[in-house]
Parts: structure tokens; C-alpha cells; sequence
């Protein structure tokens, strides 16, 4: 295992690559719930996509968070203030994840849930930030979501932290 050493001023400028990109992503143009539903609920072979075919179906910053386990910046979401009833989608493969009703304001700048969709996700150990967290991703297509947490509301305590980038709204 090969080991690397970086000086603060490559962690600055990783971060504000990071943030950077982050920015620029939010300015592409969305696609509509109904190109989103013709192109993600076709009979797709989720596991046998390439990083090509990955890459002609998402955004820039999608494709960053869901493909390669990126985390958008805290608070640009506009999922984080959807209040209407309906259901959050991944992103990749639409798969239903979370039901409107069990979100909740975290203050985290993260779209926050207590309960997903059951069977909806799979859960993996990430050790990237130097301690064990509980990583979450849509059981279908692989894509990573986000964490969950043990400080959650009732009832039942969870908090799955979303990236808002890795879903779609579908309103009742």
C-alpha cells in the first residue's frame, strides 16, 4: 500500500476544486420527471453499465456522487425545502427510496430521512474521513445516496443524510 502525503495547500486546493465543481453543477439544466422516466425505468441491465454509459446518463456532478461516492455542498439542494407529498427517486435508476413523509429538517444542508423504502437500499462500511460510518446506496443500481446517522428523530432514530443531487422528486 502505497502511502501518500498531502500539504495543506493541495487539501486547499482539492477542496476548492471540490467546491468549484460543485457550483458549476448546479447550473446544468435538469431533466423533466418524463425524460427521466423513459430513459431510467426502461428494462436496463443496472449492473452491466459501463462508466461510459453512466456518464452519457448523468449530469456531471450526478455521476460524481452517485458513480464515484462524492458528497455535494451542504445546503444546495433544492430538495432540501420539498415539503409536498410524493416520493424521492434515485437519480440513477429511479428507484423509489424514500416516501415524503419520513423526511425531516436536519439542519445538516442535507435532504434527511428516518425510515427509506424498505429493501429500497444497501449499506456498506466507508472508512474515508479517518472513522467508520455506515454508507448508504440504491440497492438497484448501486448509487451512492449518502450516510446514515443514530441521531435521528423517532421513530426510529436513523438519519439517512441524502445527497440531493443523488435524487428525484416525484410528487403524489
Amino acid at each position: 500500500m502505497t502511502n501518500i502525503t498531502l500539504s495543506r495547500r493541495e487539501i486547499g486546493l482539492g477542496a476548492l476544486a471540490l467546491g468549484l465543481s460543485a457550483c458549476a453543477a448546479t447550473e446544468t439544466t435538469a431533466q423533466t420527471p418524463t425524460d427521466m422516466k423513459d430513459m431510467k425505468m426502461s428494462d436496463t441491465d443496472w449492473a452491466n453499465l459501463t462508466e461510459s454509459d453512466w456518464k452519457d446518463r448523468l449530469t456531471e456532478m450526478e455521476f460524481y456522487v452517485l458513480r464515484e461516492e462524492g458528497t455535494e455542498r451542504a445546503g444546495t439542494s433544492p430538495l432540501n425545502d420539498e415539503k409536498r407529498d410524493g416520493t424521492f427517486v434515485c437519480a440513477g435508476c429511479a428507484l423509489p427510496l424514500f416516501k415524503s413523509e419520513t423526511k425531516y429538517e436536519s439542519g445538516t444542508g442535507w435532504p434527511s430521512f428516518y425510515a427509506p423504502i424498505e429493501g429500497a437500499l444497501g449499506t456498506k462500511v466507508d472508512r474515508k474521513l479517518f472513522m467508520a460510518r455506515t454508507e448508504y446506496h440504491c440497492i438497484r443500481c448501486g448509487g451512492h445516496q449518502g450516510h446514515v446517522f443514530k441521531d435521528g428523530p423517532r421513530p426510529t432514530g436513523l438519519r439517512y443524510c441524502n445527497n440531493g443531487v443523488a435524487l428525484d422528486f416525484v410528487p403524489a
